[in-house]
Parts: C-alpha cells; structure tokens; sequence
C-alpha cells in the first residue's frame, strides 16, 4: 500500500501540518498579548511554541508546560501568569475539532460520546473562570489547605490569566482560529486518503475530517500520551468501517498521516528546542563580555 502510495502529495501534506501549527502560533502570540507580554518577538515566540511541540507525547500533552517555564526563561513572565494559554489551546482546539466532526457526526451519528464530553468540559472550565464568585470560594477553601495556602498568590495569578483568556471575545476568536487550523491537518488527512486511491470530493473530506477530529479528540479524552494506540487504532477502524478500505491500505494511511502530524510536529518542537536552549546558554556568556 505504501509503495503504491502517489508520494508526490507528501510536500503538499507537510504543508497543510505545517499551516495548522503556524496558525496555532499566531493564536500563541496573541494570547501572550492578551495577558500582558510585551516585547517579544515573532521569531522568539515562535521558538518558544515549537520547542512545546517536542513535548506533545507526554500523557496529557502535560510536557507542553514546557513553553511557560521556556518563556519565564526568555521574558520573566510567571509561570502560573502563562500556564492557562496551554489549558486555553487545548479547550478551543476541542472545540473547533467538535465543529470540523460535526458534519459526521450527522451522517453517521457514532462518535458523539466524546464529542458531548469535551462539550462539557469546556462549559465547566469557562462557566468557571467568568464566574467570580465561585472562584473566590474556591479560593477561600484553598487557603485553608496547608500545603496549597503558602501559593495561593500563584493559584489567583493563574485565575485571573484564564478568566481573560476564556472571556466571550477571546474565545470566539481562539476557536474561529482553531477551526482553521485543524481545518488544514483534516485536509492533509483527505489527502493521504486521496494518495492511497480513494475518490476525492466533498464526501470524502467530511469523512476524513470527522475521523480525524473524533479520534483526535479520544486520544485527549483518555490522556494517552499523544493519543498512542488510541488514535492509531480509532483511524484504522473508521478507515474501514466509513471508506471500505482493506486493513492494509488503511494501516498505511494511519502510518502516513501520524508521520506527518504527530511525529514531523515533534521533530520540529526537537530542532526549536535545541536552538532555544542555545540562545539561552548563550545570554550569560553575553553579558559577561559586555562587562
């Protein structure tokens, strides 16, 4: 199945993965606008997101802290300040995958279990943040706790980082972007379907962006690391099941598009991740000789 694969739509797939990770990048930037960090550069921000990439096989995609502890080390900015813009991607990429599965879901009606429940989730984490009052009780709990209330300060940082993240505007933007951006890793899935010899169209794209997004969306719900097995197993199935494909050529579309999101992702966080770490090493060294 690979060897009969039409691997000239591979750049065109790279692209499209590539497209959804700088879109996430500029809802990144943004975000770190809107809490307050100033002076940072495209380029450093850049680095500082994709260097969060080398983390995403991490259980929960918890590694992609990572980016909050890497910008405190370019700009100062408090940890707890950033920490909510990776619970804020992780909500509004739910979200717009909810919507981009939403046309199978539909036709099909299977999936909606996971969808419902990341609907859910994303009501709880946004009634909360607006919601002041039932904060405050929680915080006025927390600080009766004896090991949480010697942090309390970090925990109300952290609130009211995700209270303006999660507002009304802010979120319809987030997942608008979102939308987008996941739009162009379900073409790229359409794509690899297309390469392997199934007939392109319309159709063909709501299967493939329902696949995607649904099995996307289970591997979060279970909090596998980068959703392995989970995935991989949930798009070999619905290849067969919604496309008729044989078990093999659907091994091989599952193989190609995972090497092409999930793991071009990480090799792109690894080479970010190396540079940035360099900088950083080198900026002692810097302002020694300057002195």
């Amino acid at each position: 199945s690979l060897r009969d694969f039409r691997w000239e739509l591979l750049p065109l797939i790279l692209g499209l993965t590539f497209v959804n990770y700088c879109l996430r990048l500029g809802k990144w930037h943004y975000y770190l606008g809107q809490i307050g960090v100033r002076g940072l550069s495209i380029r450093e921000s850049g680095l500082v997101f994709f260097s969060g990439l080398s983390m995403v096989v991490t259980p929960g995609k918890v590694g992609e802290w990572l980016k909050s502890y890497m910008l405190r080390e370019v700009t100062g900015t408090p940890f707890a300040r950033s920490a909510p813009i990776i619970i804020a991607e992780r909500l509004t990429d739910g979200l717009a995958m909810v919507a981009l599965a939403s046309g199978g879901l539909l036709l099909f009606r299977t999936g909606w279990p996971i969808l419902l429940l990341v609907i859910l989730l994303a009501a709880a984490v946004v009634g909360i943040s607006q919601h002041r009052p039932l904060a405050e009780r929680l915080f006025a709990l927390a600080e009766r706790l004896p090991v949480i209330s010697s942090r309390i300060h970090h925990l109300h940082e952290f609130y009211e980082s995700s209270r303006t993240l999660f507002s009304p505007r802010n979120l319809g933007i987030a997942v608008g972007v979102g939308f987008v951006s996941w739009m162009a890793e379900c073409a790229a899935f359409y794509f690899v379907l297309v390469g392997l010899g199934e007939q392109g169209g319309g159709m063909l794209l709501i299967k493939a962006a329902f696949i995607l997004a649904t099995t996307t969306l289970g591997g979060s719900v279970f909090l596998l690391p980068a959703g392995l097995g989970v995935i991989e197993g949930g798009l070999t199935g619905f290849q067969q099941v919604l496309l008729g494909m044989p078990r093999e050529m659907a091994g091989a579309g599952t193989l190609l598009i995972r090497f092409c999101t999930l793991w071009f992702g990480v090799s792109l966080g690894m080479l970010a991740l190396l540079v940035l770490t360099r900088r950083l090493k080198a900026r002692p060294q810097a302002a020694q000789a300057e002195a």
